[in-house]
């Protein structure tokens, strides 16, 4: 450090020369206060290069600190395991909350979200229409007994005939011939039986002299014992052969109308419904006239034998055929829960022909609950035809239901749904007994049609087979005010 600052010395001095040669051009009072100046620069200097010989170089070390007692560092390293546990505890928590709410998050968007609607309740009705079909009240096809040819018929289809009626005749040549043999086997027969009776007798005769063995009289006994049966087998030959040559004319075999004529003269004729070949004629009994329908479920209690009932058909306008319930079938169908009626019509001047397709009305329906919803909420199963319903515990519920008259955009319910029901619009074939669902949420409004406070809107919706959602409260407004003219069509469709 010394000579340090002798080396700043000098140039200490150089700089004091130069500041006195370049202020040397002033006045005296300026030098004498640059003298002054430098003079205290120089005994500073001095001072400072005194003190560096004086001074020694000296580095002082930390200070030491005691070392820690066992017991106070266990306390510290166990506080810092504490903490570390306590994060990853607090770390591990908060993961699972976070898979917990995943694993809720993504089970709430796989359950299904449907869309609801609430059926609509129908005016009950003053009488009970359903479709029918028309037979006739007994009906025959007639098949020829015996084999041959035709020789011609009598009566063709649309003939009225009476039981006993000759229909058609039948030639059999080889029926003729068998039954012309068969009398000569007979005759044969008898002569042998003659014979047989005449050789018994003398046998007999022989047999009380002992002139023959008691063996051969009893061969002789026995010969004509056989030879009475075969006269019995020939008399019962010839008697089925007379009978097939009486089956060469075909009769009536009751009174009616021909339906069908399947043969034409000459044409060969096989017995029997199992041979080749189809029936001669069909026949049918058309007055009275049977009338079969199925009544629904609901109404099947109200069907009582021997109420009255009318028919109407669609080529006879304003005309009403009187009808009584003959009988039922005294059980409901499982397959499509109806109960199966004849009504019996009469018939005497033939308007009515079977095969035809009417109406029944019957004086029952108006203790009967009806609904309608919309076609797009059926669904098909196996079962039979099905609908959707939301439970109170958001899980569907698949309900069979009886389906009346078809409106078109909407099906009539006769049971299985009430107007408070939460019926599926739009059902995914998918849909499952017990299935968890989420209900369609829409924009502020939608839950009064939900809960029927809005029956006007819910009604336009259901007729447009629309789900119960609204855009916007300015397209509520609009859809508010066409419903009123909608809501009395359908009004007066019901």
């Amino acid at each position: 450090m010394k000579v340090e600052n002798e080396k700043k010395h000098p140039e200490a001095e150089k700089q004091a020369n130069d500041t006195g040669v370049a202020y040397g051009g002033h006045d005296g009072g300026d030098r004498a206060h640059h003298r002054s100046t430098r003079a205290q620069q120089d005994e500073e200097i001095a001072h400072m290069q005194e003190q560096s010989r004086h001074q020694t170089a000296t580095i002082e070390p930390p200070p030491e600190l005691p070392p820690a007692s066992p017991r106070k560092a266990l306390v510290m390293v166990g506080v810092a395991l504490l903490v570390l546990l306590i994060a990853g505890v607090v770390t591990l928590i908060g993961r699972a909350n976070h898979e917990r709410a995943l694993a809720k998050e993504t089970e709430r968007e796989t359950v299904p979200t449907v869309a609801v609607i609430h059926p609509l309740a129908e005016k009950p009705d003053e009488e009970l229409v359903l479709p029918g079909s028309l037979l006739a009240y007994e009906e025959s096809p007639i098949y020829a007994r015996t084999s041959g040819y035709l020789v011609r018929w009598y009566k063709d289809i649309g003939s009225r005939v009476q039981a006993g009626d000759l229909l058609a005749e039948i030639d059999t040549p080889e029926i003729d011939q068998e039954l012309n043999q068969t009398r000569a086997a007979r005759q044969q027969i008898v002569a042998q039986l003659e014979l047989a009776k005449i050789s018994a007798e003398r046998w007999e005769n022989l047999r009380k002299s002992d002139s023959v063995s008691a063996q051969e009289a009893d061969q002789q006994t026995s010969g004509y014992k056989q030879a009475q049966a075969n006269l019995a087998a020939a008399d019962a030959n010839v008697k089925r052969l007379e009978q097939l040559e009486g089956f060469k004319k075909v009769y009536a075999p009751f009174s009616g109308v021909l339906t069908k004529r399947n043969v034409d003269p000459g044409a060969l004729i096989n017995a029997g419904a199992g041979a080749a070949g189809r029936e001669l004629f069909d026949i049918a009994r058309v007055d009275p006239i049977r009338v079969y329908t199925s009544v629904p479920q609901a109404y099947a209690p109200y069907i009582k034998v021997g109420a009255g009932a009318t028919v109407t058909l669609q080529e006879f306008p304003g005309q009403k055929f009187s009808a009584k319930i003959a009988r039922t079938a005294e059980s409901i169908d499982p397959i499509t829960r109806t109960l199966l009626t004849e009504v019996d019509v009469p018939n005497r001047d033939g308007k009515l022909l079977p095969g035809s397709f009417g109406e029944v009305h019957f004086a029952v329906g108006s203790n009967v609950d009806k609904v309608t919803v919309p076609v797009n909420a059926m669904l098909f199963r196996a079962e039979g035809a099905r609908l959707a319903i939301v439970g109170a515990d958001n899980k569907i519920q698949l309900r069979p239901i009886s389906i009346g008259k078809d409106y078109g955009a909407t099906l009539e319910i006769l049971g299985g749904v009430s107007v408070g029901d939460k019926v599926v619009i739009n059902p995914p074939d998918s849909l499952e007994e017990g299935q968890q669902v989420n209900v369609a949420e829409g924009p502020s409004g939608e839950g009064q049609d939900l809960t029927g406070q809005n029956p006007s809107a819910s009604e336009t919706r259901q007729q447009e087979n629309l789900p119960e959602q609204r855009s916007n409260p300015q397209s509520s407004e609009g859809s508010n005010q066409a419903t009123k003219p909608r809501k009395g069509n359908g009004g007066g469709k019901q």
